[in-house]
Parts: structure tokens; C-alpha cells; sequence
């Protein structure tokens, strides 16, 4: 074996999407460069490498760590699922004589990426009844987003088995970056787990791996004017008019005040906020006592979702083996709708006059 060869089967050795058994075929014909007046590309061993099928073993310990084993028992259908879309044409380039194209997960990604939004969607609306719906959208992408999906590719290992092609953006289509190929791999094992097993399977599999997840919900309701916000919304409840007052101060003539203002609806205080100004510290209560409105949630023995009531057997919504063990779902009631005003204040919705009645409100 010459040099050249030895450097080439050093650089596939360190790959570790290489199945031992391709190595005894290596080099491939490819490599060997003849001379001839036709001019040849130099042999990527990196992209021959990419090209090769992932060996069995990977598989196995990908569908173990991912606690899979007893509801996907076929390599194929993880190998599908880590195979993008935009690994085909460059197999098809390589290997055009090839009748046997390896399958993608096209299908499986947008189908899973569906499920996982109706799993997101009807949890946060259930735990959190009163966040607007502009932060619900915001977390849900934060739980199920594409950067979270390839977060949690990541941590299960299935980064090294993924087969991809970086594709630059066309006027037709956008491009194809590593994140958004690894966001595919959860998404079809979501459509896998339905298909293979069940509804109540997936859900689970989203809910233990993605909406278990912490998220700092308080961190994304901003509002640009939180005293106007919490006057339209505690006229909205039936409530009397908030009002500030002073609990607390300290160090009023000195370089570093501190004052406590609370927010008061009647006799019940609604948010507390401190700062080094009487305007800050209100401005901080305001926010206080809306963060604590929106951010309500339900007990978590509470929490009844719309998909718990279809059966926990094998097969899909359309083919039931077993019953329903309860079906008893009783739906959560309508709370208040959201307050006129944006959270960023682009809402371009004028408050109604005082005394004027709502559509809002029955």
C-alpha cells in the first residue's frame, strides 16, 4: 500500500460514521487517480466517508440511549430517520447507476414536526391559561423549536450519524445548515413512535425529552408601558384601579436610594417592585403584577390535555385496539381574553372608552 493510500485510510479511521466493515473495501476505485486526458476531481476521503451507511452497532446505541428499543426494532427506520433530504442528490451524483435510493425523512419530519407542535400547543395552553398568545408561541419554540430539536440530537448522539449535504440558499428553497438537518432527526423519531406505536407513546417521548425542559418564561414579557397594561387588565377582571403606594425606602437623600412600591386593586396588593427611583420601582411593581397574572399555571394533577383521551394501545387514531380507559375529559374554562395593548406596545388597537361594554366579554 502505498503513501497515499496510508493517509487516506488514517483519515477515514478517525471518522465516526464509518462502519469497520466498509474499511476492508477501502480504498475505493475512486481513489486511485490515473493518468488520462479527461480531467478527474480529487477523492474526498470525507465526503466518501458520509456517503457510507451507518454501521448497525451505532444504530442500536442510538435507540437505547433514546429508550426506543422495544417500540423501533428496525434499523432502517433509524437509518431513515437520520438521513436529510439533501443527502440524496449527493448520492444520487456519486452512485447514478444505483437503483436502490436510500429513503429520507422528509415525510417524517413534517409530519413529527406537526405532532410535536399539537403536543407543545395543548400543554402550555392547559398549564399557562392566562399567557398571551404571542409568548406561547414564543415558547413553544423555545420547547420544540428547531435550535432545541438539535440540542436534543445532539445530547442523544445522533449527530454522528446524520447524513446531510450543506445546500446554499436558492431563490426556491432556503439553505440547509447543519442545525436544521439535526432538527429533523427528533422530529422523525416522533412520527416513528406514533407509527410504530402509538399516540399517547409520541406525546410521551415529546413531553420527557422537550417540554420537561426549563424556560424562562419571565424573561420574554416585556412591556413598554406596564402601568397603562395593568390598568386595561384589572378593568378587564372587574377589579378597582390599581394604585401605588410606598411600602419601604431607604437612603432617600443619599447616592443610593432604595425604594419598595407595591401595587394595590382595593385592599389587595398585586406586585411589589423595588429601584433606586419612585418611577422605577412602580414601573418594576407594574411588571411585577402582570408577570404574576400571566405567569399562572395549573397543578400539573391538574393538567387534563385533549390527547390524553384517545386509547394507549398499539396502533393510530384511526385503528384502535383498546378503549379508552376514562372518558372523562372535562375542558378547561375560557379565562379573560389578553389585554389590548402588546407586550412591545405595537399594537395598534385603541383601549375602549370607560363604560363602553366588550365584545371580549359575555
Amino acid at each position: 500500500m502505498g503513501h497515499v493510500q496510508k493517509r487516506l485510510l488514517s483519515t477515514v479511521t478517525k471518522l465516526p460514521s464509518v462502519s469497520p466493515a466498509t474499511l476492508q473495501k477501502f480504498p475505493p476505485r475512486e481513489a486511485f487517480i490515473q493518468e488520462s486526458d479527461v480531467p478527474r476531481p480529487a477523492f474526498d476521503p470525507e465526503l466518501w466517508a458520509s456517503l457510507q451507511p451507518a454501521p448497525s452497532s451505532a444504530l442500536s446505541a442510538f435507540t437505547h440511549r433514546a429508550g426506543l428499543s422495544s417500540i423501533i426494532k428496525s434499523e432502517d427506520d433509524i437509518r431513515q430517520a437520520c438521513t436529510h433530504p439533501s443527502f440524496i442528490d449527493v448520492w444520487r451524483q456519486h452512485y447514478p447507476r444505483e437503483k436502490r435510493i436510500p429513503k429520507d425523512n422528509a415525510q417524517l419530519s413534517v409530519f413529527g414536526n406537526s405532532l410535536m407542535g399539537l403536543f407543545a400547543m395543548e400543554y402550555l395552553t392547559t398549564k399557562y391559561p392566562y399567557l398571551p398568545t404571542r409568548i406561547q408561541k414564543a415558547v413553544m419554540t423555545a420547547h420544540v423549536g428547531p435550535n432545541t430539536c438539535a440540542s436534543v440530537a445532539t445530547e442523544l448522539g445522533a449527530d454522528k450519524l446524520l447524513r446531510w449535504h450543506r445546500t446554499p440558499q436558492t431563490p426556491n428553497a432556503p439553505a440547509v445548515l447543519h442545525t436544521d438537518a439535526l432538527a429533523s432527526i427528533p422530529r422523525a423519531m416522533t412520527a416513528l413512535i406514533y407509527k410504530k406505536h402509538s399516540l399517547p407513546s409520541a406525546r410521551q417521548f415529546v413531553h420527557s425529552y422537550f417540554l420537561s425542559r426549563q424556560v424562562d418564561i419571565r424573561s420574554m414579557l416585556k412591556f413598554l408601558d406596564p402601568k397603562k397594561a395593568l390598568k386595561e387588565l384589572v378593568h378587564k377582571f372587574g377589579r378597582e384601579p390599581p394604585k401605588s403606594r410606598l411600602l419601604k425606602e431607604t437612603g432617600r437623600f443619599s447616592n443610593t436610594p432604595v425604594f419598595v412600591v407595591g401595587i394595590f386593586s382595593g385592599a389587595d396588593q398585586i406586585g411589589e417592585g423595588f429601584g433606586s427611583s419612585l418611577k422605577m420601582a412602580e414601573f418594576r411593581a407594574a411588571e411585577d403584577a402582570l408577570q404574576r397574572v400571566f405567569l399562572t399555571a395549573r397543578p400539573e394533577h391538574e393538567i387534563q390535555l385533549p390527547s390524553m383521551t384517545f386509547p394507549s394501545g398499539v396502533g393510530d387514531v384511526f385503528r384502535f385496539t383498546e378503549k379508552p380507559e376514562s372518558t372523562s375529559y372535562k375542558a378547561p374554562e375560557s379565562v379573560t381574553a389578553e389585554i389590548f395593548y402588546a407586550s412591545a406596545g405595537r399594537s395598534r388597537i385603541t383601549p375602549l372608552p370607560r363604560g363602553t361594554p366588550s365584545r371580549f366579554t359575555s
